[in-house]
């Protein structure tokens, strides 16, 4: 059956499995590192610090990797991010004297280039995959392939948990480590060569240069993850863990199965916004989403103020902030996939996703910072203002703008 599907087709389904595997892996990690650390008695701003690096570096490789897919092709790139999870999984395979700080920080910046590797050559390839002036096609694949991407990010959030809880930090990395070594061999064999690979080489001065309608998104988006990992990366884990007295399997259970809703809502986007009969988003649409996303946080934040009990009002807040979050991030990833040049795409996604990367390092590093000073509500405060801005800058985008067919 896959052999009739069209060469298009099946390099797709093979980008996005390759994207699945590694994002299993990822969401299962960051689990790991989160409680593994805190069961050793590190507090919250020693446990963001531990991502430092990992965001640090997605930031860096975004913007290089970008230049990088247009010279050499997207699939090494992404044959390149597969090889450097492995070796990153490998490295946290040391005795448990071995895992220092030091240590760890090394091992996650190798993951966070590979991290963002393999996403910005993922959603590159979907606009070379999809033929021009088939924006609704477009937008559809590009749910797709983020909505599930996030849904197996929550699956990995709960095998983290589980590992944890009944092999052991160190055999439940050895065992990604060698998963990620098959779907590497897998990849090297199966994956298109040359996709993505730009006509003319970019120079390196070709990374900033960027128009008015990316610089704006990319802008955006910084503010929006920002938004989200202010609370969701090392505060939200610890305060389920430490005030609510949830052990490692609920912890990791709840992260899952909000990070799975949120990855379906992705997928569903385009329904969502109305646009399922073959139309797309105009860019004002984002500045709207993110303006209903803001109000979220900054409800909660108040009821965590004045005494409600945080048990319902993280259950019912962060169910309403994933639909509105997942909604907001898939209109994003289809407005720059739309918007950037055919030739040399990777450029255009990378300077965008490392704005995104930028927003990640500033709510990893908030999250933990914040939440250790003031507490759950006033990182959740954090993130109202911070989705505030996604939305203020988001009005900026050219209202009349087309995003580009070729």
């Amino acid at each position: 059956m896959i052999a009739r599907l069209s060469v298009d087709v099946r390099q797709y389904l093979l980008i996005t499995g390759n994207y699945w595997a590694f994002t299993l892996t990822d969401g299962a990690l960051r689990m790991l590192v989160v409680l593994h650390f805190h069961q050793l008695g590190y507090s919250p701003l020693q446990v963001a610090m531990l991502f430092l690096f990992y965001e640090i570096f997605g930031v860096v490789t975004n913007l290089v990797g970008g230049w990088l897919g247009a010279r050499i092709g997207l699939n090494r790139t992404m044959n390149i991010g597969l090889a450097l999870q492995g070796i990153a999984l490998s490295m946290l395979m040391v005795p448990a004297a071995g895992l220092t700080v030091a240590w760890v920080m090394a091992a996650q910046a190798l993951s966070g280039i590979a991290k963002d590797l393999n996403k910005m050559s993922a959603k590159s390839s979907i606009k070379l995959l999809v033929p021009s002036g088939r924006e609704g096609m477009l937008y559809r694949w590009v749910a797709a392939l983020t909505g599930s991407k996030n849904a197996l990010k929550g699956v990995g959030f709960f095998l983290g948990g589980a590992l944890l809880s009944t092999v052991g930090f160190r055999s439940a990395v050895g065992a990604m480590a060698a998963a990620v070594l098959l779907v590497w061999i897998g990849s090297l064999a199966l994956l298109k060569r040359d996709l993505g690979k730009a006509k003319a080489k970019p120079k390196f001065r070709d990374l900033l240069s960027k128009s008015e309608a990316i610089n704006v998104l990319s802008a955006a988006r910084m503010f929006l993850f920002g938004a989200r990992d202010i609370w969701f990366v090392v505060a939200l884990p610890v305060f389920l863990a430490q005030a609510l007295g949830w052990d490692f399997w609920q912890v990791g259970g709840f992260l899952a199965a909000w990070v799975i809703g949120y990855g379906i809502v992705q997928s569903l986007a385009p329904y969502i916004t109305g646009r399922k009969h073959g139309g797309v988003p105009r860019p004002a649409t984002a500045w709207k989403w993110a303006a209903w996303l803001s109000i979220v946080p900054a409800a909660m934040a108040w009821l965590l103020r004045v005494g409600v009990s945080p048990a319902p009002v993280l259950m019912v807040g962060l169910a309403l902030f994933g639909l509105l979050f997942a909604v907001n991030s898939s209109l994003h990833s289809y407005l720059i996939v739309a918007y950037a040049e055919r030739d040399g795409v990777s450029l255009d996604v990378g300077f965008y996703y490392m704005a995104n990367a930028l927003g990640r390092l500033m709510g990893t590093v908030l999250s933990g910072w914040v939440f250790q000073r003031w507490g759950l509500a006033a990182c959740l405060a954090f993130s109202a203002l911070f989705a505030t801005l996604a939305a203020a800058v988001s009005f900026r985008l050219p209202g009349s703008a087309q995003p580009t067919q070729g």
